[in-house]
């Protein structure tokens, strides 16, 4: 099946929601307005539409393969990547200095999402990447800039992120890996890491692993971790790769999607121990981690849309071409296409408005992050920063879960063909499962919002999110349409139940810890689901707004639409996840470990 990247949903939101012109306003920025986001997606599609998406299905079916250490990826990928790279696309948001283009994520952002929705395996190379330059960027030395940074924003060089051993997943605590410091200044590392994606493959010259690792005498727990970069070839004096480090691929996994991304399992230090460069600080590795752990939960998010979209497309495309069944109504006399029939438009209104929703509300954290590091005013971009931080498990954490319902859906729209691999809506429904599990459980993502974006300001970020989306709640009501009076109520019920919750976490949060984390999932589900509604209901406004001026009528209608049937069908839950939290708490811990 082709995809169609959804660039005029995207651009309404960069321009409309994001205020892609007012980021134009910030220094460095000042060639990143609307007509460069236009032109920047337009070419994004054109290249993912025609050269990535194609290979997605065959990824799938022919999945990278492992081979005394070495990994072949799938038939194409590499000339894809090849063309990738050439067209500039890895360092799209990085800075000029090191190679990139220095765009805003604003626009970033789409361009991944256009990626992630062509070939979900394909894009998690570059995303990976992008995480190692952000850690750089951020903590290492002027000479480990020097001599990584532009390979790896121009994408010659590609990047992994080595946290996760057998013994230790998501407790960090327990990396066993050590790094041995040696008189040259370098360190000699020794370990087994796990599920690191595209941590041997065959589409760049060298591979730049960032491996968490305790160096000895180091304190335990998490505050004894380092960071260090370890090359799969170490370079000459040229800086060209050179000999093979000492860090092998010993095995890929076998998994139930993304398929053709290798999933390697590295050895360091067999044959004497594999040379590390320390980044940063000693036993600050877990603070320089998250900054790549950050940048790739926000993109893990961006995947859930896409993957959401491209199910929702092909949900479409099947829906108006299966006959099936005379409609209820009888406006047809015979078997219909079974997009006639209104359970069927109730999933497809379903996995639309989620994925719309979803992506308004990464395009607005986006925004938010261009503004945190460039706006010149310090407290404009404190109050961003502390806006972005609180959507990013949003986004990842609603966005995925999300797509696992969108995908199902997908494959039920199908019916019977949708356990059917050879119609390829079962693929999107395994590929989206991985993502509510890497880069951080949902969980985690919960346990993020609910400890340290939620208990430990006293609930103030939270409830200055509440104030933004009152004020729009009274500017809906305002309005003449009914559409925008029935948003704006639904609106209102959710922010009230979102508020009863952050004042519970911030009462209840000592004195009785269990009873707030048992409900910290639905909170997290409860506040994207309230963050994306208002995103719809700002874009019903616009849409309102434009429509007036005789503008796109087919597509503003749709998004009115789309935003009436997300307050009525989706953010109409969330009281019930309200009263799930605040007063089923006891429940959840009632019946005795042993008694399961």
């Amino acid at each position: 099946m082709s995809y169609t990247a959804p660039v005029k949903d995207m651009l309404f939101d960069i321009q409309h929601l994001a205020g892609i012109e007012q980021i134009a306003q910030l220094p460095g920025f000042e060639e990143a307005g609307l007509e460069t986001a236009q032109a920047v997606l337009e070419e994004c599609a054109k290249f993912n539409e025609g050269v990535v998406a194609p290979l997605n299905v065959d990824g799938d079916k022919n999945p990278s393969t492992w081979k005394d250490g070495q990994v072949t990826t799938t038939p194409g990928f590499k000339e894809a990547y090849r063309q990738y790279r050439e067209g500039g696309w890895q360092g799209l948001q990085h800075p000029g200095e090191f190679g990139g283009q220095g765009l805003p994520k604003t626009i970033g952002a789409a361009c991944g999402e256009i990626l992630n929705s062509a070939n979900l395996s394909f894009a998690l190379c570059p995303l990976l990447t992008d995480g190692a330059i952000e850690a750089l960027l951020t903590a290492g030395s002027d000479a480990l800039k020097s001599v990584y940074l532009e390979k790896l924003v121009t994408g010659e060089w590609t990047g992994t992120m080595n946290l996760t051993e057998p013994q230790a997943g998501s407790d960090l605590a327990l990396v066993r890996t050590r790094a041995e410091p040696q008189p040259d200044g370098t360190y000699k590392v020794f370990g087994t890491k796990i599920f690191i994606t595209y941590g041997e493959h065959d589409m760049a010259d060298n591979i730049v692993h960032l491996v968490l690792a305790r160096i000895p005498g180091a304190p335990e727990g998490v505050k004894g971790i380092s960071l260090f970069v370890v090359p799969k070839f170490l370079l000459n004096e040229d800086g060209a790769p050179g000999a093979r480090n000492d860090v092998h691929c010993v095995s890929i996994e076998h998994k139930l999607g993304i398929k053709a991304s290798p999933t390697a399992v590295l050895q360091f230090g067999d044959k004497g121990g594999a040379t590390g460069y320390l980044v940063g600080q000693e036993n600050r590795g877990l603070e320089y981690m998250f900054i790549m752990m950050n940048a790739a939960r926000y993109a893990v998010g961006v995947q859930g849309i896409a993957i959401s979209e491209r199910a929702y497309q092909k949900a479409v495309e099947y829906a108006r071409e299966r006959l099936q069944s005379r409609p209820v109504d009888g406006s047809v006399n015979g078997p219909a296409p079974i997009i006639a029939h209104p359970d069927v438009r109730r999933m497809l209104m379903t996995m639309r408005a989620i994925t719309e929703g979803c992506r308004a509300m990464a395009c607005v954290a986006a925004a938010a992050y261009d503004a945190a590091h460039h706006h010149p005013d310090e407290a404009t971009r404190q109050q961003n920063q502390a806006f972005y931080e609180f959507l990013v498990p949003l986004v990842k954490g609603y966005s995925t879960e999300s797509s696992i319902e969108v995908t199902s859906m997908g494959v039920q729209v199908h019916g019977g063909m949708g356990f059917i691999e050879e119609t390829g809506a079962a693929q999107y429904y395994r590929d989206a499962r991985i993502l509510t599990i890497y880069e951080g459980t949902t969980a985690i993502q919960a346990n993020d919002l609910v400890g340290r974006k939620t208990a430990r300001d006293g609930g103030r970020t939270a409830q200055a999110v509440a104030a933004q989306i009152e004020r729009t709640e009274g500017e809906l009501a305002q309005r003449a349409s009914a559409d925008a009076k029935a948003v704006a109520k639904r609106l209102a019920a959710a922010r009230k139940a979102f508020l009863d919750v952050v004042a519970f976490i911030v009462q209840q949060g000592k004195a009785s810890p269990n009873a707030v984390f048992a409900g910290s999932v639905p909170y997290l589900m409860l506040a994207g689901n309230l963050v994306a509604g208002w995103q719809l209901a700002r874009s019903l406004a616009i849409a309102e707004d434009l429509l007036a001026k005789d503008e796109d009528a087919n597509f503003l209608r749709a998004k009115i639409a789309t935003a009436r049937f997300y307050a009525d069908h989706i953010l109409a839950q969330a009281p019930a996840l309200r009263d799930s939290i605040v007063e089923g708490a006891d429940s959840v811990m009632a019946l005795a470990a042993e008694a399961f």
